[in-house]
């Protein structure tokens, strides 16, 4: 990487800065680079595997944070001590479940769009990106560029900003320009653009099936965008683009379909010449099934960096993948001249955070003041999609005796669902709430209301997401039926924006898309009548089947 290239966009570095580039890659043992190279996820207090990983000296961790902020500083600092480099400390910032522990619940991307103010976005991304800065964070996997295209997709889902592309272009490079203001580099995902497959690169190899016609009017678009606004980096995932593959080479055959993770024709030729980035590619994380399925681990591993990746997210076993990239060196798969390469970026993106120096200061949080923030503008996302039955708002005296079917709040890294807080809420405004459970008899007479709650945001490993009428009703009777037409019907989605497309005929339907307990709040709240309900909807929660609007 030349002195220019660290001098432009988005670096920025001046000769300073150059120079500490050029003076720390030279001060570093081959082993050193090797070791740089690799990203690992880092979670909890305990001491010894802490120390193993410190002991390991990577170029940068994923931090899942405890809520001490002060412990979580002291832990970065062994990092820092035993590394020959300052250490990137990178989050996923999505808000929502997402949100760090202990800190400020927020919205996540599809409530934001929902709302579509961008001084709201401003604010919630400052929030977000002062309380990371307190814990350590300087670097975060977001925003999302995908599009809400595929709408069986539990992937995209609520993580991205909705389906229009101009919507989500304006609450991205906000979200940029907000982050990287307060000291976190964002890496902008998920390239070469998800969210017209409806499958999980979790589990397989994704494809973008559009042309590159449609391709540059969509995640084109976002793209140069992006890096237009100084996006520090970007992060290649398991999806496949085969039409740019076809164009460079029409008899691709199965190479259409390289994730980009692996491809150098997509991370070299189409995102750093053809779009012009010049900044850092981290590789989504590589224990992925998207990546599990195109080939063994000794030979991905190298692929990865071979392919232009600078960073390795995640090690299944750190020693051992350290040695894979090693024996790749040896026998040729990878050079040192692209190992090089890509500590310089990882240097570069390292000294425009300005870690060289001691890096930007940290501000500490107003908790509370952000709590007030956050809590005002989660009751402006809830959106009240359809009521053909004038049943809002409800009546205590109308409505009092409530059935609520649910399955939970499902979270990906929770082993199990766990309760909503709606019912009780309802309870302490007066309302008596029967919770149904399988094989409970139920007579539609005895309630004034039934509320369905869905508790499933963005599903990691979980394939797709509907309203799974068996498991919400416990067996195969309850399954087919349906209330509405004998008793006032209620559905609430606090999370996945498309149950209409599974329930048209739903009276009442409402998308309010977080579980968090404060979106509860916020509904319940505009439930009674106490808020007015958003009428902006980020996405078709119809999914173009004109029956789900009556």
């Amino acid at each position: 990487m030349r002195d220019d290239q660290l001098a432009a966009k988005p670096f920025h570095l001046d000769r300073a800065a150059i120079g500490w580039v050029r003076t720390t890659l030279g001060g570093l043992t081959a082993d050193d680079k090797i070791r740089q190279l690799f990203n690992l996820r880092s979670a909890g207090d305990n001491p010894d595997w802490i120390a193993a990983q410190q002991a390991f000296r990577p170029g940068s961790v994923t931090r899942v944070p405890g809520p001490d902020a002060a412990a979580e500083r002291q832990i970065i600092a062994g990092f820092n001590r035993a590394a020959p480099t300052p250490l990137l400390v990178s989050a996923d910032l999505e808000g929502s479940r997402m949100s760090l522990a202990g800190q400020t619940e927020v919205p996540n991307p599809l409530a934001l769009a929902a709302i579509d103010d961008l001084e709201v976005t401003a604010e919630i991304s400052r929030i977000m990106a002062e309380e990371a800065r307190a814990v350590g964070i300087n670097w975060s996997f977001t925003p999302v560029l995908d599009i809400n295209a595929a709408f069986r997709s539990a992937i995209v889902a609520t993580r991205g900003f909705g389906s229009d592309v101009a919507t989500i272009e304006r609450h991205a490079l906000k979200q940029i320009e907000v982050f990287q203001a307060h000291g976190i580099a964002a890496a902008v995902k998920h390239w070469p653009g998800e969210g017209f497959d409806d499958r999980d690169q979790h589990l397989v190899t994704t494809v973008n099936p559009l042309s590159m016609e449609q391709w540059e009017q969509n995640f084109g678009r976002l793209y140069r965008a992006a890096i237009e606004a100084g996006a520090l980096s970007v992060m290649s995932a398991h999806i496949a683009l085969p039409a740019f593959v076809r164009e460079n080479n029409p008899d691709a055959g199965v190479e259409a379909y390289r994730p980009a993770s692996l491809s150098l024709l997509l991370n070299q030729t189409l995102l750093r010449e053809r779009l012009g980035f010049n900044g850092l590619i981290v590789s989504d994380a590589t224990g992925m099934g998207g990546l599990k399925a195109w080939s063994s681990r000794a030979d991905y591993l190298p692929e990865v960096i071979a392919a232009g990746c600078d960073v390795i997210l995640f090690a299944d076993a750190p020693e051992t993948d350290r040695q894979f990239i090693e024996d790749a060196l040896a026998d040729g798969r990878l050079s040192w001249e692209r190992v090089d390469d890509a500590v310089t970026r990882q240097l570069a993106l390292k000294a425009a955070l300005g870690l060289h120096a001691g890096g930007v200061p940290v501000k500490a949080p107003d908790f509370a003041a952000n709590a007030v923030t956050a809590r005002a503008v989660t009751g402006r996302a809830p959106t009240l999609v359809k009521d053909t039955q004038a049943l809002l708002p409800l009546d205590i005296e109308k409505h009092r005796r409530v059935l609520v079917f649910s399955t939970g709040i499902v979270f990906p890294f929770a082993p199990k669902p766990f309760p909503f807080a709606v019912p009780q809420l309802l309870r302490d405004k007066g309302f008596e709430v029967t919770e149904h459970m399988a094989g409970m008899a139920v007579d539609p007479k005895a309630y004034d209301l039934v509320l369905y709650l869905f508790g499933e945001e963005t599903l990691l490993t979980r394939g797709h997401i509907f309203l799974d009428w068996l498991r919400l009703n416990g067996d195969f009777i309850g399954a087919m039926q349906r209330y509405w037409n004998d008793v006032p019907t209620l559905l609430v989605s606090f999370g996945y924006p498309y149950y209409l497309y599974d329930a048209p005929r739903a009276p009442t339907y409402i998308n309010a898309y977080s579980t968090t307990e404060t979106m509860q709040a916020a509904v319940v709240e505009a439930l009674l009548g106490n808020h007015q309900w958003n009428m902006h909807s980020p996405v078709d929660p119809c999914v173009g089947d004109e029956q789900g609007k009556y």
